[in-house]
């Protein structure tokens, strides 16, 4: 760091993205993005608005907003827009989370929390998962603190009821209840249902996944029109144009081709289903998984060893140092082709340990 760093983050330990290497061609089923590229009609219309880029974007994604509404059910002015579900998560720690309210959220989960704590200045506490990885609801019930979890959860995969949920919820009527959807397309319960119900639930979600966007930054917030207006007082007083024409217009085409998408998702499961019993076959543990993403251990293979050698051998998988789960890689769901090869490196592999 520069002496010109500000105290106040000195002690700041940033996200540690996936790897993007470049010194060869691997089968990448590091960092959880679709096999499927976007939808046409979504490139097509990403094509056309690229034709305006020398205007500044509406700065409320009119419609895009109101598409993706109709799909989720609920008003427009429940939804707000934003750059990645990273961004809404942000602002919803700036919004929700003081010295006065921290936050609670678990041990193993996505690794953006804590830091989106640090960088805010806002205490947190980490609630051990329990030994199965499972959440503990009682763990969060009753808190008075804004609650953030991650559902299904990552890197583990596994997934709540939406009865848990909305047992949390209600137990935290004065504080916000962030549940975060990233995931919630390949298995998942989403929560937007009881946004109704709950004032105090905020559900965030993404393209990235499910709708092939991971490169547009694409995301979004769901909750009551009073919580949609405190997140807008962020928005507008960081970053009004947050999302560009061509994303934005890129999700309005994605939007209208939802088949395409829930088509895409079905495939995704039924690969992740196929190779989960491969890898129990090869003598693997792995978690329920409501992803798009395997976790997986061998009691032969330490987790670290299975990542260097798969990489060696071109295929890249994502493994944390973290304690608890250093011995699982966590592999994402890609093309049938892709797992295909997967499954023959991971025979190799554990043929040279043995």
């Amino acid at each position: 760091m520069s002496r010109f760093f500000s105290e106040k983050y000195k002690g700041l330990d940033p996200y540690t993205p996936g790897e993007q290497p470049k010194d060869m061609q691997y089968v990448k089923l590091n960092t959880n993005e679709s096999p499927f590229p976007p939808s046409e009609k979504a490139i097509a219309y990403a094509a056309e608005a690229a034709k305006s880029l020398q205007l500044y974007p509406d700065p409320e994604c009119s419609v895009l907003t109101e598409k993706l509404a109709d799909l989720l059910g609920v008003d427009k002015s429940e939804v707000i827009i934003n750059n990645g579900s990273d961004e809404i998560l942000n602002f919803a720690f700036m919004a929700f989370c003081d010295k006065n309210t921290p936050a609670i959220f678990p041990d193993i989960t996505y690794g953006f929390y804590p830091v989106f704590a640090q960088i805010n200045n806002v205490p947190y506490e980490e609630i051990p998962l329990q030994k199965d990885f499972s959440i503990n609801i009682s763990d969060y019930i009753g808190k008075g603190k804004t609650v953030v979890i991650a559902n299904p959860n990552a890197p583990t995969g596994m997934a709540l009821p939406l009865s848990d949920i909305e047992k949390i919820v209600a137990s935290n009527p004065d504080n916000v209840v962030i549940i975060d959807e990233a995931y919630v397309d390949f298995g998942g319960e989403s929560a937007v249902p009881l946004i109704k119900k709950f004032d105090n639930l905020l559900v965030t979600g993404t393209f990235s996944k499910s709708r092939s966007m991971a490169g547009a930054r694409l995301g979004f917030g769901v909750g009551s029109k009073e919580l949609i207006r405190d997140l807008n007082a962020i928005k507008y007083s960081t970053n009004p144009y947050n999302i560009n024409r061509m994303t934005a217009a890129a999700g309005i085409g994605v939007l209208e081709d939802e088949e395409y998408t829930r088509k895409n998702c079905l495939t995704i499961m039924e690969t992740r289903e196929e190779t989960t019993e491969k890898l129990h076959a090869m003598g693997f543990e792995t978690t329920n998984s409501k992803t798009n993403f395997i976790f997986a251990k061998h009691e032969s293979a330490p987790g670290e060893l299975l990542y260097t050698e798969l990489k060696k051998r071109g295929v890249l998988v994502r493994h944390f140092k973290k304690e608890r789960i250093c011995d699982y890689i966590r592999i994402t769901v890609g093309s049938r082709e892709q797992m295909n090869t997967f499954i023959s490196a991971l025979e190799a592999v554990l043929e040279e340990i043995k």
